[in-house]
């Protein structure tokens, strides 16, 4: 028996590592059938091919351009609502050494979704404030703040221009952000990127455009007529 022991461990183990393997291929499967029906209803096409070029199709956002073996699948694209976007999951790799100094390869996964706005956009961020943004708060490193407080409590904004942040996040676009879903949202170019550090669920790809959306669909009249003007229309 003692000497039956190993094997029957090894197996176990092994066995235990199929079954997590068979699950994620089942899951991923499942995964990419859901988003291929959400794609359908949505009239954007699927793609669940690996798509190494999505850093540079959206090179501004330094999020797509983080760790190595970087590249997108499950990619839906097309026009959504009179604007071109797009919806992938988004993979990249870190490493790290063990304690005997062999390399340990960490797989990173996150969801975005990204809408051309057709505008020329400024520089614009704004993502759920956490507990290290208020310290630096309380250091004198602080963000942009509103003149409605719950929202300055709840969001992390920061802006090149403060004069765009508040042309952009009035009080009907805070009170929208706020009944929202959040994410961390980017303005870059004519871009608008919605994305959470983690695969999103299928109903939240729906939940990160309408969000974009939602901020384009507000941009105050005066603020349209300044961006489509400085296209020369």
């Amino acid at each position: 028996m003692g000497d039956a022991l190993p094997v029957i461990l090894v197996l176990a183990v092994g066995l235990a590592a199929l079954a997590v393997a068979v699950l994620g291929h089942l899951q991923a499967v499942r995964r990419r059938q859901e988003l291929q029906k959400l794609a359908a209803d949505l009239g954007l096409t699927f793609n669940p091919a690996r798509d190494r070029r999505m850093q540079d199709r959206f090179a501004a956002f330094e999020c797509l351009r983080q760790g190595a073996q970087r590249y997108a699948v499950n990619v839906l694209n097309g026009r959504l609502n009179g604007r071109s976007a797009c919806g992938f999951d988004y993979h990249y790799e870190t490493y790290s050494r063990d304690a005997k100094g062999r390399r340990q390869t960490h797989h990173h996964w996150f969801s975005a979704v990204v809408i051309d706005s057709g505008l020329p956009l400024e520089p614009l961020f704004i993502r759920p404030e956490g507990f290290l943004d208020r310290v630096a708060e309380f250091v004198g490193w602080d963000d942009i703040d509103f003149e409605l407080d719950a929202f300055s409590r709840r969001f992390y904004v920061k802006a090149p221009n403060r004069k765009w942040a508040f042309d952009v996040i009035h009080q009907a676009t805070m009170e929208f952000l706020m009944n929202a879903p959040t994410f961390h949202i980017q303005f870059a170019g004519p871009h608008v990127m919605a994305w959470r550090r983690n695969r999103l669920a299928v109903g939240e790809f729906r939940q990160a455009m309408a969000v974009i959306e939602g901020v384009l669909d507000r941009l105050p009249e005066y603020l349209l007529r300044e961006l489509k003007g400085g296209q020369g229309g």
